[in-house]
């Protein structure tokens, strides 16, 4: 398998999950800017243009976040990244993902690109203070759950956890003081702490 990422994206997950499996893999770099990796025009490779994206054995390229962790988990069941299929826990871990996916992960858009959104700086600043005090709203929800919770699913580490981190990781990057939510705070330092994700912090910061 190969999976395409750039240092520090959404792709953070999906690799923090191939460690955590033990697979084997191989890592292409995509150059979100120019759209290039080493095998030349990534639309060519994924016509979406972003990452991560999943290169099966068999040539099928897998998209979306999401789905490339349940793919993966779903492939040694044993290490236990992911509840069975079929179980309310499953539909469970699919919720976390989805409000992942669309709460937090779309939610950060509008800081990444406020200057694309709006011309005007006041405007930008507006639309800035906005999407901070709707992901905090979020961070509140995350905060209360984990009050009780040391990870997403309970007690066992799954790929929720691996990709809510992933997003958390940009709090630093946009300014937000996650210190605030004492109990989300303590489970980032958690995941943060785990040596698979030290290893894919150190493969992607030789990356750049």
């Amino acid at each position: 398998m190969k999976l395409f990422f750039s240092p520090g994206a959404c792709s953070v997950h999906p690799h923090i999950v191939l460690n955590e499996l033990g697979m084997k893999f191989d890592l292409e770099k995509v150059d979100l800017k120019s759209h290039t990796s080493k095998s030349g025009n990534y639309y060519k490779q994924n016509p979406k243009g972003y990452v991560p994206a999943l290169l099966l054995d068999n040539g099928q390229l897998l998209t979306e976040g999401a789905a490339i962790v349940q793919y993966l988990a779903d492939q040694k069941p044993e290490a236990n990244l992911i509840p069975k299929a079929g179980t309310l826990e499953r539909y469970r871990a699919i919720e976390w993902l989805n409000f992942i996916a669309t709460e937090l992960h779309k939610g950060f858009s509008n800081l990444w690109y406020s200057s694309m959104l709006a011309k005007d700086e006041t405007a930008q600043n507006e639309i800035v203070e906005f999407t901070k005090n709707k992901l905090g709203k979020r961070f509140d929800i995350l905060n209360d759950h984990f009050a009780k919770n040391k990870f997403l699913m309970g007690d066992n580490f799954t790929v929720a956890d691996a990709y809510l981190y992933n997003i958390l990781t940009w709090t630093f990057a946009k300014k937000i003081d996650l210190s605030k939510w004492t109990n989300l705070h303590a489970f980032y330092e958690r995941v943060a702490s785990r040596p698979t994700v030290k290893a894919v912090h150190e493969t992607e910061k030789q990356a750049k």
